[in-house]
């Protein structure tokens, strides 16, 4: 079945993650680009109407636009990631859309907090334990990717590949956005 997620794009990290994202993340073939998740899964894509999407509007529009930083490389048992600094703007987006849509939790409840990341390599130990080696010397060389966010992107995979749906201005921010 078709599902819905929101995320923001991080172009940025890009030059740094690409090459190791299409060795070590399969969602990469499916057109996922590199991201922070904010909420997935959420409602499959025919469900979404205008009323949902104002109501994801008044849901994001309670965080203004934020930098961030990726610079530390962390694991999960069979992920490695780049978490970003500060996480609490990250994780007030994802506790906003959920108080909006309770029925959506992050990854289907599956896990106790939120923990936002970007992954570079999922699906293996080895695999994530090899990616991460790897990723600590490319951030050596390239350093820490420095971000905006400024929106939220809605994508929809009806079609067997991630697509945007969707973008949701964030309003002006404080500290860059």
């Amino acid at each position: 079945m078709a599902e819905s997620a929101f995320i923001i794009h991080v172009p940025e990290a890009e030059a740094c993650v690409a090459s190791l994202r299409k060795r070590f993340d399969e969602s990469v073939k499916l057109g996922v680009p590199a991201h922070v998740t904010v909420l997935v899964p959420f409602m499959s894509p025919e469900l979404i109407t205008d009323a949902v999407l104002e109501h994801v509007h008044a849901a994001l529009s309670q965080v203004p636009a934020f930098s961030f930083a990726l610079a530390e490389v962390r694991r999960f048992p069979a992920t490695t990631y780049l978490a970003p600094e500060p996480p609490e703007p990250f994780i007030a987006l994802t506790e906003s859309l959920v108080r909006a849509f309770p029925t959506y939790p992050p990854f289907g409840g599956e896990f106790e907090s939120i923990i936002p990341h970007l992954t570079v390599a999922h699906g293996n130990a080895t695999e994530a334990e090899a990616a991460a080696a790897e990723l600590v010397a490319a951030m050596k060389t390239h350093g820490p990717v420095a971000g905006i966010c400024t929106s939220v992107a809605l994508l929809e995979n009806s079609s067997g590949v991630w697509k945007q749906m969707h973008a949701f201005a964030l309003p002006r921010g404080h500290n860059g956005g």
